[in-house]
């Protein structure tokens, strides 16, 4: 009986630690994305409708994130959030992954719109030159001159369309930016939905996102 025991003990012992070990193997390989949704959807319940561009597919959008094999890690904003205590959060929770092993490049951070400007902002904060980061409609030549503190920094993707008004290219911002810019890539949109066109995963930046974060950076 008593050896019965020990060889229970050991068995359930060993099966304990593989799953330890399997566990603490399996998310330092895998791709992390933080997704930052846009203004409406933190202004409003996830089934409202903008009067012009639509329901925010907020959800759906996860959804296509999760199915390309990225742990995902959102949640919807209380209204009003301020846009520097959210990036530092943000901030926190990355560090948290880094600290256990998990390599910057497989850590991505999207950001539509507002999401798109706390993004930055991480960046900024964040300050490591191989995190992934995608903004989103998320730049206007004002912020040169509003957001002067706003440095990117990292593998930078901006994505936009050429009908939103909300949404023009950031080169400008890379060139001022005084943090290392590893990787800089600008794709211009012709969708004509103008700042609707990141209310629901359109393929034309749901792939780009996805190809950035999984680090086929020359696929853009």
């Amino acid at each position: 009986m008593k050896k019965l025991l020990y060889f229970l003990f050991f068995t359930l012992f060993f099966a304990l630690a593989h799953t330890r070990a399997n566990a603490d193997i399996r998310p330092k390989k895998s791709n992390y994305l933080f997704f930052l949704h846009n203004k409406f959807t933190e202004d409003f319940p996830l089934q409202a409708v903008h009067k012009e561009y639509g329901r925010s597919e907020y959800l759906e959008s996860l959804e296509v994130f999760r199915k390309a094999g990225f742990i995902v890690v959102s949640e919807k904003r209380t209204t009003g959030t301020d846009v520097y205590t959210y990036a530092k959060k943000m901030v926190k929770e990355i560090d948290s992954l880094l600290k256990t092993g998990v390599e910057p490049n497989h850590i991505t951070v999207v950001g539509l719109s507002k999401g798109g400007y706390i993004a930055q902002i991480i960046s900024t904060l964040l300050a490591n030159p191989e995190v992934n980061f995608v903004f989103i409609g998320s730049f206007r030549e004002q912020d040169l001159v509003k957001m002067p503190q706003i440095n990117f920094c990292g593998n930078i993707l901006t994505i936009y369309d050429k009908s939103d008004e909300f949404g023009v290219s950031a080169i400008r911002r890379k060139e001022t930016s005084k943090l290392k810019v590893t990787r800089f890539k600008e794709l211009g949109l012709n969708t004509n939905l103008k700042h609707g066109f990141l209310f629901r995963p359109l393929p034309e930046w749901v792939i780009p996102a996805i190809n950035w974060g999984q680090r086929r950076y020359n696929s853009i």
